[in-house]
C-alpha cells in the first residue's frame, strides 16, 4: 500500500491534470487508502471530475468528497430556469426517452424519476445534467424495467467479464436472482470495478446490480 504522504500527492497531481479543475481550490486528504477531498467549485460538474479524478489513482480504496459548490454571478439561476435547461438537454440527446421521465428541482438538486429500459439511459439522463449551471447536485431514482421478464443468464455475463481486456483474468463471482446480478470477488481498480457493473448492466433483463467486488491493489 502506498503511504498516505504518496498517495495525497498523486490525487493532487492527478487532479491537476484535468483541464476543468484548479488544484488549488481541491484539498485533499489520504489515510490508508482513503481519499477526502474537501474545497469550493463553481460547478457540479468539477465536483463530479474530482471525484472521478480520485477514484482513478491506484491505491484510492474509497473516496469521502466534502466538496462545496458557491456559484459566482454567472451561474445562480432559479429552479424553473434549471428545470427548462434539462427538459432541453434530455430532448437534445437521443439516448434519453424524455417522455418516460419527471424532473423535480428544488433549490438546485435535481431529482430525476421514471422507468427505463435500460440502465445506460439512466446514466445518460445523468450525464445530461451534470454539466448545466445551476445545478448542486442531482439523486437518480430512475429505475429499470426491461422487456425481458426471462431470468437474466449468468453464462452470457460471465462470458461477457472474461472477453473484457481490463477484468477477463481477475477473480469475478457473478450471481444471479431472477432480474438481480450480485457481482463478488476482487479487482484492482475502481475503473475495473465499474466496468464490471456496466458489462453486467448491459444483460438483458438486469433490474438491479449488485456490486459487491473489493478492490485490491496489487504491489
Amino acid at each position: 500500500m502506498k503511504r498516505n504522504e504518496e498517495l495525497q500527492k498523486d490525487v493532487q497531481d492527478a487532479i491537476k491534470w484535468e483541464p476543468l479543475l484548479n488544484a488549488a481550490e481541491i484539498g485533499v486528504i489520504a489515510k490508508d487508502g482513503v481519499i477526502t477531498l474537501t474545497g469550493t467549485v463553481d460547478s457540479y460538474a468539477k465536483k463530479s471530475e474530482a471525484e472521478k479524478a480520485a477514484k482513478s489513482v491506484n491505491g484510492v480504496k474509497a473516496v469521502v468528497e466534502e466538496i462545496e459548490i458557491r456559484f459566482g454571478s454567472y451561474g445562480k439561476k432559479t429552479d424553473a430556469e434549471i428545470a427548462e435547461d434539462i427538459l432541453s438537454a434530455f430532448a437534445a440527446n437521443w439516448e434519453v426517452p424524455d417522455d418516460k421521465l419527471k424532473v423535480k428541482v428544488e433549490d438546485g438538486w435535481v431529482t430525476i424519476e421514471g422507468e427505463l429500459k435500460w440502465n445506460f439511459q439512466k446514466d445518460a439522463a445523468k450525464k445530461s445534467v451534470n454539466n448545466l449551471v445551476g445545478v448542486i447536485g442531482v439523486i437518480n431514482n430512475i429505475t429499470i424495467k426491461p422487456e425481458s421478464h426471462d431470468e437474466v443468464e449468468r453464462k452470457g455475463i460471465e462470458r461477457a467479464l472474461e472477453r473484457n481486456w481490463s477484468i477477463g483474468d481477475q477473480d469475478i463471482q457473478v450471481k444471479v436472482s431472477g432480474s438481480k446480478v450480485t457481482l463478488n470477488g476482487t479487482v484492482h481498480s475502481f475503473y475495473e470495478k465499474d466496468e464490471a457493473d456496466r458489462i453486467a448492466w448491459n444483460a438483458p433483463g438486469v433490474c438491479i446490480v449488485d456490486n459487491e467486488l473489493v478492490i485490491e491493489y496489487a504491489d
